[in-house]
């Protein structure tokens, strides 16, 4: 499948090449987007400004840049103020009324021409991991704060109130999203932070305060619906050649810690049928694990990242394995399902090697999916636009995730090049960018005619 792109830029080209903007509507006098209670196609010929986001795109990557090419924009860092700072500039300059709540989040509102319907939000990140890339939260950041100047200047009125979001600290645990959600624990705010900065002193560098976190908990049905526009992280999209990703949902996650034990002894003089190998167990595992997860019909993933082994000599049978285990899918009954089979071929494997094996579950993140109406219009709008899609899950965690526990919530995902992300090579085609932004655009129009279940 071929993608279809207003340009093609290779390397470095993002920072360095202009993308031809596409056309856009005629600006007017204010114009009241609403009505209709079906999804129905775009509801507008208006197309975001695609020049004004790569420079917009090229101007944040300043913030934070390295000598690798990419950024250590880290959660709480100057960097991350400064960036912030900025992008609350951009969204003064769109009409947005801009603030801070307790939780560092930073917010720009936009009025709707209806004060009693609950609004429509969307947004996304900015700050990233340590040696980090230039797209991993800014696409959707920077998306997001595109559509907002394209409804300013076109004077477009949507009956919903908009309400644009900077989350703060997303690769360091979503903390601004999950406050919403009521999630963040009071031990997490003494974490020390990659900025040297613990959560707790960063919310308040952000202009948030700790001591009042609860009050940023979200009440269900307070908003309409949550959009968020991301790069895909990883490379389906780019290698199948695929336009927009539909995302259905950010899969649960469930990680365990497995101990095999078996019986150290001599590796010259012990027989090899009366062996208790506590390492042939684990490999075995590795393998069964590798297997089962493949012959379950789905999506879901099974990893081993790690292995321990003691006493680790060369001369030494191993008496003991240490290993982890992370299970992911769209649903936590799937994960239940793969770790049950999982754990039954453990027990068979302990038999066959006279060693124990056992499971101690140490992290759970639930799974969010995003809302059927939402992937409709989604899908609807990237159709209409001319632009390949494909319904998929997302493998990574997001900001929807916790935002998915108060309101519905939908993400587009755009290609990431070779499916590269979290380092300075991450990278995202400017036209695709542009087409994920239209998506957007004309996503969020059709919800405010026409929200998940009406208002």
């Amino acid at each position: 499948m071929q993608r279809r792109h207003f340009t093609r830029l290779t390397g470095a080209g993002f920072f360095g090449a202009a993308l031809s903007g596409c056309a856009v509507a005629p600006a007017a006098s204010a114009r009241v987007i609403s009505g209709g209670t079906r999804p129905s196609g775009p509801t507008s010929t208006l197309r975001i400004d695609g020049r004004r986001l790569e420079a917009r795109m090229r101007e944040l990557a300043r913030f934070g840049a390295n000598a690798a090419g990419g950024i250590d924009r880290v959660a709480f860092s100057q960097a991350d103020l400064d960036a912030r700072a900025w992008v609350r500039g951009l969204w003064t300059e769109a009409g947005l009324d801009t603030s801070t709540d307790v939780a560092g989040n930073l917010w720009g509102r936009r009025p709707g021409t209806d004060a009693t319907a609950p609004p429509l939000m969307l947004g996304s990140h900015i700050d990233s991991v340590p040696g980090g890339g230039n797209f991993d939260g800014q696409v959707g950041s920077m998306g997001a704060t595109e559509v907002a100047a394209t409804l300013h200047a076109h004077e477009v009125q949507t009956r919903h109130p908009l309400d644009f979001v900077i989350f703060p600290n997303e690769e360091g645990g979503k903390t601004g999203s999950r406050a919403l959600a009521g999630q963040v624990e009071r031990m997490e705010l003494d974490i020390v932070t990659a900025s040297g900065h613990t959560i707790g002193e960063g919310l308040r560098r952000l202009g948030g305060d700790p001591a009042r976190l609860a009050e940023a908990r979200r009440n269900v049905g307070s908003v309409a619906a949550f959009l968020e526009l991301h790069v895909e992280q990883g490379g389906v999209l780019d290698t199948d050649g695929v336009d927009i990703g539909v995302v259905e949902g950010i899969v649960g996650i469930k990680r365990w810690t497995v101990d095999v034990v078996g019986t150290t002894n001599h590796a010259g003089t012990t027989p090899m049928d009366r062996r208790s190998d506590a390492l042939l167990a684990a490999a075995r595992l590795v393998d069964a694990i590798h297997t089962t997860a493949r012959s379950i019909p789905g999506r879901q993933v099974a990893t081993v990242g790690r292995i321990a082994v003691e006493p680790g000599a060369p001369n030494v049978i191993p008496g003991r394995a240490t290993l982890s285990l992370e299970i992911r899918d769209l649903s936590m009954e799937g994960i239940d399902t793969v770790f049950a089979a999982i754990a039954r071929r453990a027990e068979a494997i302990g038999q066959e090697t006279r060693t124990t094996l056992s499971f101690e579950r140490f992290y759970t993140s639930g799974a969010a999916p995003t809302h059927p109406h939402i992937r409709d219009v989604v899908e609807m709008a990237a159709t209409e636009l001319g632009l390949s899609n494909r319904r998929m899950p997302s493998g990574a965690g997001h900001d929807a995730q916790s935002i998915a526990v108060f309101g519905p919530v939908g993400m587009i995902f755009v290609p990431s090049r070779d499916g590269v992300s979290h380092a300075p090579e991450e990278f995202t085609e400017p036209s695709d960018i542009e087409n994920g932004a239209n998506v957007l655009l004309q996503t969020l129009l059709t919800l405010d005619r026409s929200p998940p279940g009406g208002d």
